[in-house]
């Protein structure tokens, strides 16, 4: 039976998880007590379409576990790396013991780079890229919802082809729909563009739908876009279209005065209204962004090719100040229309 493990499980990997358990496929999740402790009971998944899945049952394997060294662990046919870009590190030297000549790791992290870290870690491995477009919510404990729309897509190549491809067709559902892709990059800068919304959503402080309604933080948005799409221009990359309005024409939308934009962007205004960005819950919790690999990581090629980001550069700032004054319990909170001035350098 094919056998699947989740490391690192928080929202995203128990959704994962959850799904591939519901369908009857072999699957451990690895991940902290609290989040096993709240999962033990059985899982219920919902999303805003008002799909629902109930699962009994989860297996879980104790993280602690792997400093035995006397643990016998199996190797896994598939290895699905769900933890955040800062833990990459960290989790390549944890994740050995799963690792077989047959393994395929899938790495879910937001940004650009992270699986580099992998495979430099395993190069006789195949390590393929995951793009998770939605955002996953636990309204309370042992409740998992998917809040907005999207497919999840997995890297597919010549060596490994006829195996992902027989995953998406055994995960595909109303609940999670799966697709897969041989442009990766392309399709991570293209949710690169999206996710640029989440440093804003953090100093916000409102849910998305929310943030969203308010055209200054639009313009925010537009701007730290407008540098993307500067970057992925001299990179000759064509992002690929994610959303209903396409990747080049976002930008402009976004910057539509309200009564326009309410109009036109109705599908992105479809989302649950509670839904936050995890960037919110790192800095709500008082932990390190993924600033760097996001906002960071367009600043950091756009200096190789001489392009200026100076929207990019001052949210970088504004967010790691943020971190500051969060670990001192500090409001970091901002209008609107103050980041704008910001952003605007005035």
């Amino acid at each position: 039976m094919q056998s699947h493990v989740i490391f690192g499980a928080g929202l995203i990997g128990s959704f994962i998880g959850s799904v591939l358990t519901s369908l009857n496929i072999k699957t451990t999740l690895i991940c902290r007590p609290y989040i096993k402790d709240k999962l033990i009971d059985g899982v219920l998944l919902t999303d805003y379409l008002e799909h629902q899945i109930t699962v009994d049952r989860l297996t879980f394997f104790d993280p602690e576990d792997l400093k035995s060294s006397t643990l016998d662990i199996s190797h896994c046919d598939f290895l699905w790396i769900t933890v955040k870009c800062t833990a990459i590190k960290e989790v390549s030297k944890q994740i050995g013991p799963f690792i077989g000549s047959n393994t395929i790791v899938l790495c879910c992290q937001n940004g650009l780079g992270s699986d580099d870290i992998i495979k430099q870690c395993f190069p006789n491995t195949n390590v393929l890229r995951v793009m998770i477009p939605f955002n996953i919510a636990e309204p309370k404990p042992g409740h998992l919802h998917r809040g907005s729309e999207g497919s999840l897509f997995l890297e597919t190549n010549k060596s490994v082809h006829s195996k992902i491809m027989d995953l998406v067709k055994k995960l595909d559902s109303s609940i999670m729909p799966v697709n897969y892709t041989q442009e990766m990059t392309a399709l991570l800068w293209a949710k690169l563009q999206l996710n640029l919304g989440n440093s804003i959503n953090a100093l916000a402080d409102i849910p998305v739908k929310s943030m969203l309604e308010e055209r200054a933080y639009r313009i925010v948005i537009s701007e730290l876009m407008t540098e993307l799409l500067s970057v992925t221009k001299a990179l000759t990359i064509r992002l690929p279209k994610l959303t209903a309005v396409h990747a080049h024409y976002l930008p402009f939308v976004l910057r539509l005065p309200n009564f326009i934009f309410n109009r036109v962007a109705k599908k992105m205004l479809a989302i649950d209204p509670t839904v936050r960005t995890s960037m919110w819950w790192d800095l709500s919790q008082g932990k390190l962004t993924e600033i760097d690999h996001l906002n960071g990581a367009i600043v950091t090629i756009a200096k190789k090719l001489n392009i200026p980001c100076p929207a990019n550069h001052c949210i970088i700032g504004l967010i790691k100040n943020a971190e500051q004054q969060n670990s001192k319990h500090q409001n970091t909170t901002i209008s609107g229309k103050t980041l704008l001035k910001l952003v605007k350098g005035q």
